[in-house]
């Protein structure tokens, strides 16, 4: 964003990790709790210490019946270390924060790193907030290893060509929840915040001498089913010509809300980025991206700009590119 100095400084230099807030780890991870049972948890983007991740799966061990909690620290040029919680350690009668295992790494703490992937080979689910700058690598090394995942990532990477046909395939998706007011991303120190260079300082908060910023667009990703995915969207408006306007480059018609799509409509359809939080895939079918290069692997033809992005005209006969659209159809079967 234009004049927000700020954040971009921090882009530069990998200061890149979202700061959870555990409200927002709970409201997500309740959804899995039967799911967690028996299982290894590995939180491998994470300053364990501080972690919310840490502290919601430490203070919920027992509850959940995890069989083992796994974090390992990054540092970036020296060895790290991790923390374990396995069992009853003191034989106290209870499992708690007293029973963790701090041990060194012989290496930083990457998740590329061999001693990390090693550790990675032996969980069952990873649940983290992987760096900004590094989510597709951190992504697809989650599928190379074929692991279970709830992670946290921006909602522009489901129109990265690495990451959109795994949502389009079925092999990703996004979660339950979104985050109130916005993710939080760490900045850096507290004499980093400047009013004066910042697009909009409301965004900006100060906790333990740390500066933090909310930004918009973030999403949980998983590739674990809940209950909720089966919800079906429910439909009741109908189709006209006049409400809903057809492409010229592509054989489809613009729905400019989710809410609007219609139920008597069984063809092609664009959507806002939003459809992904509410799709089921066993009522809708998605076909592709309806701007860019991935376009014109399903057709799109180049629009009025000479551009392979979805195009329709409006009432005036003025051409329009709509924002960012996903192109769906609605299954035969489907309600």
């Amino acid at each position: 964003m234009a004049g927000n100095k700020t954040l971009a400084r921090a882009k530069d230099t990998k200061n890149d990790e979202f700061y959870t807030q555990l409200s927002d780890i709970e409201k997500e991870l309740k959804y899995y709790k039967e799911y967690f049972k028996g299982k290894t948890i590995f939180c491998n983007c994470d300053d364990p210490e501080t972690s919310n991740f840490w502290l919601y799966f430490e203070l919920n061990f027992s509850v959940f019946g995890l069989k083992k909690l796994v974090a390992t620290h990054y540092e970036k040029e020296k060895p790290s270390y991790k923390l374990e919680l396995v069992k009853d350690e003191n034989e106290d009668g209870k499992i708690d924060k007293l029973d963790i295992v701090k041990t060194k790494l012989r290496q930083n703490g990457d998740f590329r790193s061999p001693e990390c992937i090693e550790i990675l080979k032996e969980a069952d689910i990873v649940i983290t907030n992987p760096p900004f700058s590094l989510f597709i690598e951190y992504l697809l090394q989650l599928i190379e290893y074929n692991k279970k995942f709830i992670i946290i990532g921006n909602l522009n990477a489901t129109h990265y060509k690495e990451i959109f046909p795994l949502i389009r395939d079925n092999k990703i998706w996004l979660g339950n929840t979104n985050f109130n007011g916005g993710a939080t991303y760490f900045i850096g120190s507290k004499d980093l915040y400047d009013p004066k260079k910042m697009s909009n300082p409301k965004h900006a908060y100060i906790k333990d001498g740390k500066l933090y910023w909310r930004v918009n667009g973030v999403r949980w990703f998983t590739n674990i089913e809940t209950k909720v995915r089966s919800e079906e969207l429910i439909l009741y408006k109908h189709y006209t010509p006049e409400e809903y306007p057809s492409y010229f480059n592509y054989d489809g018609i613009d729905v400019n809300n989710i809410n609007d799509i219609p139920i008597d409509y069984m063809g092609n359809m664009g959507v806002p980025d939003s459809f992904l939080q509410r799709y089921n895939p066993n009522q809708f079918e998605i076909v592709g991206l309806g701007c860019g290069n991935m376009a014109k692997e399903i057709g799109v033809e180049k629009n009025h700009r000479g551009r392979t992005d979805i195009a329709f005209y409006d009432k005036n006969g003025t051409p329009k590119c709509p924002y960012s659209r996903i192109i769906v159809r609605r299954k035969q079967n489907a309600n």
